[in-house]
């Protein structure tokens, strides 16, 4: 184990907090029964916001930001990881109340850890990350919903994102239409790639919202909130049902009972950081069935550890394609 390791660190200087790169001991770690050298990251619309330094998502400070890691188990007294076996780790606190995953060690609960699915790299799995994988706690919730490919289109909000990018791809996958909603239009060529079958501009979904509008699909998977997740319900034909996993546009949300009351919609609510571990297996079981490895490749991009506050801005302000993975070591 590395006596010294380097760290993004964010902690209070004087009103104001500052991030900054530092090196600390295992000694600085919080407690928890595994120590994982941490190969790789990832950076999320969450970690874009811890990363600036002033988000409320922050609970405690000092804090390593970054609320994915993936690497292999250096010292363990869980009784379900031994040294050599490799892990992932996404949500449970980290970046909020635990030291997250910008950094060359962790120290976490066991509990907490998920074997690296066999098809996976540390690299991929990274790739996939909290995004992806709540875009697959999305897609098994329409499934248990009985949202099936012969009831309709689903519709993805925020498409070209990195829950959008993974939705759409395992949602072609599994037969169902794909209509990607997005602010790049540009990047249609990109969404058809990953089995999108129809475009259609942000803006179709971000006007004020009527109580009801015509049927258009059968299902969503939505990362945006506010009046687009409104205006998604509106268009979501009889018993179908709405995935709403994020809140790039608002916390708001401006709707009326209508959709719930005269078509028995259902709005699901996705959340990825304390999933109980046996639906947050399955999840990661079926991306590694349901993903295609080659459109992950896609919609990836690597970075340096030094990139990451850079990174952080850029998915803040919608200029990040699909997924980045941070090399961390």
């Amino acid at each position: 184990m590395k006596s010294r390791f380097k760290a993004v660190l964010i902690s209070k200087d004087g009103n104001a907090n500052k991030v900054e790169d530092v090196e600390l001991t295992p000694a600085d770690l919080m407690d928890g029964d595994v120590t994982v050298a941490v190969s790789h990251s990832t950076v999320n619309y969450k970690d874009g916001l811890v990363l600036r330094g002033n988000s409320p998502v922050v609970r405690r400070l000092p804090m390593i930001p970054g609320i994915d890691l993936a690497g292999t188990v250096e010292e363990s007294s869980h009784p379900g990881f031994k040294p050599g076996d490799a892990v992932l780790l996404n949500g449970y606190g980290l970046s909020e109340t635990h030291y997250g995953g910008y950094a060359e060690l962790a120290r976490v609960k066991g509990d907490w850890l998920v074997p690296l699915p066999k098809p996976f790299s540390a690299a991929q799995a990274m790739a996939i990350g909290t995004a992806g994988y709540t875009a697959m706690l999305a897609v098994l919730a329409l499934e248990d919903a009985g949202v099936t490919p012969a009831k309709g289109a689903v519709v993805v909000t925020g498409a070209a994102g990195g829950v959008g990018s993974v939705a759409v791809a395992v949602l072609a996958k599994l037969g169902y239409r794909v209509i990607a909603s997005t602010g790049r239009t540009q990047e249609e060529p990109y969404l058809k790639s990953l089995g999108a079958a129809e475009i259609i501009p942000r803006t179709e979904l971000s006007g004020d919202p009527k109580p009801l509008a015509k049927e258009r699909w059968a299902g969503a998977v939505d990362s945006v909130g506010s009046k687009t997740l409104a205006n998604v319900l509106a268009s979501t034909s009889y018993g179908g049902a709405v995935a709403a996993c994020g809140l790039a546009g608002g916390m708001d949300l401006p709707a009326s009972v209508a959709p719930f009351i005269l078509r028995g919609v259902s709005l699901l609510g996705i959340d990825s950081v304390q999933m109980p571990m046996p639906r947050r297996r399955q999840a990661w079981e079926r991306l590694a069935r349901d993903l295609d490895a080659a459109k992950l490749d896609a919609m990836t991009r690597t970075i340096a550890f030094s990139d990451l506050r850079k990174a952080g801005e850029e998915i803040l302000a919608g200029q990040i394609r699909g997924r980045v993975v941070v090399e961390i070591r």
